[in-house]
């Protein structure tokens, strides 16, 4: 028999495991032929998921067993470890967290793009050679793109104020987050990104700094600034350089958004100038995601927040939230979320965990369409809301149509720095969302898959053309 842990600790057989809270437990184990099958039965009688069992060692009297396992949380993980140490004859010996072994180290590199082998190789991509193309530069900056990597660069610039769901950590904790966004910039648009954590939360500072490192890069992105000071540390930055800035947290999410709306009111045979559309949080993606549907024509939304639905007239409104509700609310509609649902045909989440309860999805306008994007908790809860919503989508990846913002960034920056563009437009922003809507095709729609995967590697291409098409439209 094998102990397990008891089932008032166990988690529901039903809850998803995740990558992400992976471990491997090596454990020391008689030689036993029924010993693999024991390890197995523990984890799974602990609702973990076994993804691969590993022999490492064997001798007469032991062999050494990885046992590597997804969980559901941290909580999960330490449940299934204990469920092993039950197992009659065998010994935990060591826990190894996948996810922090995969970051020791660092998860990017810089590596050179041109062989150096031989006293040419350096003659030419170092001294003597090289003072000859920084002389040439210095004669024609506007070659600098050309001849360098400013070309193909990105700045990921953070203070860590707003990190994930995680709020404000630092710049060092930051710096995974940051890392991750290089890598994927490189993975899915060959982009070279490098993370700049910045050591203050001063808009002034920060903006001076950006600025003074401008030169190098060819693009800027901003992450994980929190609002209302995200807001004008775009704008001025905006202002100042003479390359796009991009705040993915808010142009990204708002991209991803609109186009994952297109196809699902498609599905709803719904129309986004007559759908009544209610965005429930007013922050940084709140705001541009209202921003961008209003340029694509939506004409009926409400913002709810924290203060209730926002209305120009509320005097405890910050002025970011207060020219929201002016562009939103000019009949200065008020109430709470359940009011602002109630006939509503789209809600679309970007707040924080639970606030909207399932059986409400029932009070809004046949077919809803639900995004509740909060992560990695989302704003209802997912399993009730599926019975309820004519479309459902999350933040999440165990769930269908993730609304992930990587199927947006590396595409318009790969469209932006092709373009040599000097800024990012709500024209580009619309452009990329129709080419991210164009990947789905009406064969493949249906209310389980209205984006495409992130791993389709069409996406980056489709974005990036159609940015670089509406940045060469543009007047100069």
């Amino acid at each position: 028999m094998v102990d397990s842990v008891p089932a008032a600790t166990q988690p529901p057989r039903a809850l998803p495991t995740s990558a992400s809270y992976g471990i491997t437990v090596r454990v020391y184990a008689p030689p036993s032929a029924s010993v693999v099958g024991e390890l197995a039965t523990a984890v799974g009688a602990a609702g973990g998921l076994v993804t691969a069992i590993d022999v490492s060692e064997s001798r007469a009297d032991r062999i050494t067993v990885d046992v590597s396992c997804s969980a559901a949380n941290g909580e999960h993980a330490t449940q299934l470890v204990e469920s092993l140490r039950a197992v009659p004859t065998v010994t935990v010996h060591r826990v190894s967290d996948r996810t922090f072994l995969l970051h020791l180290g660092g998860k990017i590199a810089v590596q050179p793009k041109v062989a150096l082998r031989t006293r040419d190789d350096l003659s030419m991509a170092y001294t003597p050679g090289v003072g000859r193309v920084s002389m040439a530069l210095a004669q024609h900056p506007e070659d600098v793109a050309k001849l360098t990597v400013k070309g193909n660069a990105v700045a990921v610039v953070t203070d860590g104020s707003a990190v994930l769901g995680l709020g404000n950590i630092g710049p060092g904790a930051a710096l995974p987050v940051m890392e991750g966004k290089a890598a994927l910039f490189k993975r899915f648009a060959d982009i070279d990104a490098w993370p700049i954590c910045l050591d203050t939360q001063d808009t002034d500072e920060i903006v001076r700094t950006v600025r003074a490192i401008s030169p190098g890069f060819g693009g800027i992105n901003l992450e994980d600034i929190s609002a209302p000071r995200c807001f004008e540390i775009e704008r001025r930055l905006r202002a100042e350089l003479d390359i796009p800035v991009f705040h993915d947290d808010q142009h990204g999410t708002a991209i991803v958004v609109t186009a994952a709306l297109t196809n699902a009111l498609r599905c709803t045979d719904k129309q986004l100038d007559t759908a009544r559309i209610v965005v429930a949080g007013g922050g940084a993606a709140g705001t541009a995601i209202v921003g961008l549907l209003l340029a694509a024509g939506a004409r009926h939304v409400l913002v709810w927040d924290r203060e209730g639905i926002l209305a120009p007239d509320d005097t405890r409104l910050g002025p970011a939230k207060r020219e929201l509700a002016a562009r939103t609310n000019p009949q200065c509609v008020t109430g709470d979320l359940h009011d602002a649902l109630r006939g509503a045909d789209v809600v679309i989440g970007v707040s924080a965990p639970n606030v909207l309860p399932a059986q409400w999805i029932a009070d809004m306008a046949p077919s809803p369409v639900v995004f509740a994007l909060a992560n990695p908790d989302p704003e209802t809860d997912v399993d009730a809301a599926q019975h309820l919503a004519g479309v459902l989508a999350t933040g999440r990846s165990d769930y269908p149509n993730q609304i992930n913002n990587v199927l947006a960034f590396p595409g318009v920056f790969r469209g932006l720095l092709d373009a040599r563009a000097r800024d990012v437009t709500v024209p580009m922003m619309l452009s990329a969302a129709e080419a991210l809507a164009r990947c789905v095709s009406d064969e493949q729609l249906n209310a389980s898959y209205i984006v495409p995967s992130v791993f389709d590697p069409a996406v980056p291409g489709a974005v990036a053309a159609a940015v670089q098409e509406a940045a060469a439209a543009a007047p100069s």
